[in-house]
């Protein structure tokens, strides 16, 4: 028996999602019914008597598919941001559907013999470039989805593809499970020796929202950081760092509860089985399909070569920071758990600076605020909140984005507070895509979540510069969605995008928070209203460059991890932490504990859309670097550069190769130099 939209909030498909409406109990049902819908729909479409044409056929495809995202948006979001075991039982039950789902389409004979039909046809060639990267990118999914195999083989993928969402499922599941189960309760005020006022004041608020006498520190973020950075008492540091570390793995205080290990070793081998089912040689091969990357060597040729730049000042750092480590603290040697402390001790010798001297000029309300004057003074939009919309939580904002002419370009829900149940990190992702409707457009709306420290009592959340540039990164994720022109949802905003191309618009947001023009827009002291002083500014810029070799080759062990495991890892042969080890030996400069078990909660490669594919942060930094020296030549607030990359970068979606917008709008190939020198490892 079908519902209506009346019975099932998640059937409605008009408007923002009811969220306060939402109950487990709806997911299963609304999924159910709207794949059978679109299963019937498909039959029909294939059953025509007419030639196949955009119009009868492909864009009636891309409005089912958008009504399946529409309605499972919200439910992945809450999985994400409000955590419960009635969800996550109904999230679990849907998930193999979904892949059967997809996998189902993605070997349609007679669906993928309707595309190569109109591809083949006179009329392919009057479609316009949308509709035609739109054709052309069904054609290569089809064959990365098996639709070439022989019937067994199929059978084999569908198996492979169910068994990776599940584990993927499952490994994040853990993660957030492990790190919410430990905590660290502080009873002694000698404990607290060290710690900031505000990172004080948060564990208290933590700990009485428990019923807890004391201070209660956590895993999440900003309490991990702050007690890692500035807790004076080493044995604490070092019980949360092993707790950190350790998190779903076989080792520290949880070992074996909520082990990845398995995972891991199993969705390596479903991975490898996968890209020889289709063809390639390994599951890279198989990624780079949708990047811009050629071949695997391409990209471990890019990566070790930043790794030779970076890894002589990473060694001159790490050997600075020993020495300060045992002349100036006593400490020795100098273990893992005193890294971020001894190098915030060391930047304020150096640099006379902390980031907690920078956080009270950092409000979060003030920030919006000049972020959102950023962006107007660069592609004349206007953002304004608006109150009152149905949401998940009652911190969470909604703002809604207008271009110079008035025209609503996209919306936005805006989540910034770390909390229970929501998983750790920060992220954009998309609630609506931009699609043409018979008389008018639907708007883009996406979801930006961060992390942060909520405020406290009268004091508003107050964030690190390093906060203040996540934010501006997700927002730059949140206007590659939003400020699309295009009108088909499988190229429009971030979609159809070449993942290694996707952090390009996200790390060139960052720049904006070093330069001391957009700086003064947003920075002002919450007590005093006083800007950022000059001589503050100063030492900022001048520590800009600490430990950036240290940081660099850190990214680049991370990234070289996961692009030669997914190339080279054979189970049984090695273990996962064996194999994390020669790559160590390679790049890093600081070599963790034995009992580190990092792998086990690096969720973008085992459990997000990041496998074989982590290179991108650095490879879209080089392009992001070099996007914005072209603002810093033309001067950074410029509106013919800022229109000439909202229309050439921002606007195009993925209707046409990240390469030749990047080459439109920079007027040649990019160069590394803009990258080596934003990260002082220029010659």
């Amino acid at each position: 028996m079908t519902q209506n939209k009346q019975d099932n909030p998640l059937l409605n498909l008009s408007g923002l999602p009811q969220f306060s409406a939402i109950t487990p109990e709806h997911v299963e049902p609304a999924l159910d019914q709207l794949l059978t819908e679109n299963r019937k729909t498909l039959e029909q479409l294939l059953n025509q008597p007419e030639t196949f044409t955009w119009d009868n056929f492909v864009q009636p495809l891309e409005d089912m598919e958008e009504r399946l995202h529409r309605m499972w948006s919200p439910v992945s979001h809450l999985n994400a941001v409000k955590d419960s075991e009635a969800l996550r039982q109904a999230y679990d039950r849907c998930l193999p559907k979904l892949s059967e789902y997809a996998t189902e389409l993605g070997q349609n004979e007679n669906l993928y013999k309707a595309f190569k039909q109109i591809f083949e046809s006179g009329e392919f060639g009057k479609l316009t470039v949308a509709q035609q990267k739109v054709i052309n990118n069904a054609l290569r999914d089809f064959r990365l989805s098996g639709a070439d195999l022989n019937d067994k083989d199929k059978q084999r993928y569908r198996e492979i593809e169910q068994e990776l969402s599940q584990l993927g499922n499952q490994f994040a599941k853990n993660v957030l499970d492990a790190t919410q189960a430990w905590e660290l309760i502080v009873t002694s005020d000698a404990d607290l020796a060290g710690l900031p006022t505000s990172a004080i004041a948060q564990a208290k608020k933590a700990a009485s929202g428990k019923n807890i006498k004391g201070w209660r520190f956590t895993l999440d973020g900003p309490s991990y950081i702050a007690f890692m950075t500035y807790a004076d008492n080493r044995q604490l540091r070092r019980n949360m760092y092993e707790a950190y570390v350790c998190r779903a793995s076989d080792q520290g205080p949880y070992a074996g509860q909520w082990d990845n290990g398995p995972i891991i070793d199993r969705e390596l081998k479903l991975k490898q089985e996968k890209a020889r089912l289709l063809g390639f040689q390994n599951y890279v091969e198989l990624s780079l399909q949708k990047k811009m990357a050629n071949t695997p060597d391409e990209v471990i040729v890019f990566l070790e070569d930043l790794a030779q730049r970076a890894k002589p000042a990473a060694q001159r750092e790490l050997a600075e920071l020993t020495q300060f480590a045992r002349e100036a603290l006593r400490l020795e040697p100098l273990e893992a758990w005193d890294v971020m402390y001894c190098a915030e001790k060391l930047r304020q010798r150096d640099y006379d600076l902390s980031q907690e001297d920078l956080r009270p000029y950092f409000p979060l309300p003030k920030v919006l605020q000049g972020m959102f004057e950023v962006v107007h003074k660069l592609y004349g939009i206007r953002i304004t909140e608006q109150k009152n919309v149905d949401a998940w939580h009652s911190d969470v904002q909604f703002f809604n984005i207008h271009d110079a002419a008035g025209q609503l370009r996209g919306s936005f829900y805006l989540d910034l507070f770390a909390r229970e149940h929501k998983r750790g990190g920060a992220w954009m992702d998309e609630c609506v895509s931009r699609k043409r409707l018979s008389n008018s457009v639907q708007a883009p709306v996406a979801y930006l979540t961060c992390n942060f420290s909520e405020p406290v009592d009268e004091i508003p959340s107050l964030l690190t510069h390093q906060e203040v540039t996540t934010l501006f990164h997700e927002f730059g994720h949140g206007l590659h969605h939003l400020l699309t022109k295009v009108d088909y949802v499988s190229v429009s905003g971030i979609n159809g995008v070449e993942w290694d191309a996707v952090e390009l618009p996200s790390q060139f947001m960052e720049n904006w928070c070093w330069q001391r023009e957009s700086l003064d827009l947003f920075v002002s002291h919450y007590q005093t209203g006083e800007k950022l002083p000059d001589e503050l500014y100063r030492k900022m810029q001048a520590a800009r460059y600490f430990q950036s070799g240290m940081q660099m080759v850190r990214q680049l062990e991370f990234s070289l991890f996961d692009i030669k495991i997914h190339q080279q890892y054979r189970p049984g042969q090695q273990t996962v932490q064996q194999f994390l080890d020669e790559v160590r030996q390679t790049v890093a400069v600081l070599i963790p504990p034995a009992f580190n078990r990092f792998q086990n909660s690096f969720t973008h490669i085992f459990a997000g859309g990041y496998a074989a594919g982590y290179y991108s942060y650095k490879w879209a930094e080089v392009l992001s670097a070099d996007a914005f020296s072209k603002f810093e030549k033309n001067g950074i607030f410029d509106r013919e550069t800022g229109m000439r990359f909202l229309e050439m970068v921002l606007e195009q979606g993925g209707t046409r190769g990240a390469m030749d917008l990047f080459v439109e709008f920079r007027g040649r190939k990019p160069k590394i130099d803009a990258l080596l020198r934003h990260a002082g490892l220029a010659a």
